[in-house]
């Protein structure tokens, strides 16, 4: 799947997608907002009205978004923690032009995830602990190929909202300093540890305090 950090440009479409997330949702009239303590930088609370809820935004350069099973292999890590996931994706892999933003329940994204690994593992394929599992949104879901297993949420729920690509441009300079990708002019800076605990809390969704790096000579 895409490396988001492969290239300055890649950095910049997430925060973009990212941002775009937030303006959708606080366009549609929920109020957008870090969760104290969470640790976790892809979530915020969603509130309208007497609604209110805890949500996980998931960026995609690729049409597919991922979540990753806890270390004990019995949950997964922030789709389980969560009310509903907000998935914000490019149109094409290839050429994208529009962001489509959806809200899709967390049963029902659970319920996905839980299909695809189950698919997966029953199928042979290797899975490491803490590597994202990938289901795509816009696929229809199928048992063949087995990598379909889970597909389709975007369909199943259609866009909040569509943005086009250049006119989300501007918000890539707005918001409040969202941590989701290192700035563009760092992306050539030499890499240190903290900045490597930093982009790995950030994929993994955990405390960068609970990373450990070993360098080796």
């Amino acid at each position: 799947m895409t490396n988001v950090y492969g290239t300055p440009e890649k950095t910049s479409m997430k925060t973009l997608l990212f941002r775009t997330a937030v303006r959708a949702l606080e366009d549609s009239g929920y109020k957008v907002e870090r969760v104290p303590g969470s640790g976790k930088s892809s979530v915020r609370r969603i509130t309208k009205g007497k609604e209110s809820k805890v949500v996980s935004i998931r960026t995609s350069q690729d049409t597919w978004i991922a979540f990753p099973r806890m270390e004990d292999d019995k949950s997964w890590r922030t789709l389980d923690e969560i009310d509903a996931v907000v998935p914000v994706s490019v149109d094409d892999k290839h050429d994208p032009k529009v962001a489509r933003v959806h809200l899709v329940p967390g049963d029902e994204m659970r319920d996905r995830f839980n299909r695809a690994y189950k698919a997966r593992k029953d199928a042979g394929h290797s899975i490491p602990i803490g590597r994202g599992i990938w289901i795509s949104l816009y696929n229809k879901e199928a048992n063949d190929p087995v990598s379909h297993v889970g597909a389709g949420a975007g369909l199943k729920y259609p866009p909040i909202a569509e943005v086009p690509i250049e006119s989300g441009a501007a918000l890539a300079d707005d918001g409040d300093g969202e941590d989701e990708g290192p700035a563009v002019k760092d992306a050539a800076a030499p890499l240190t540890i903290a900045e490597a605990k930093r982009l790995l809390s950030i994929s993994l969704g955990v405390d960068p305090a609970n990373i450990k790096i070993i360098v080796e000579g």
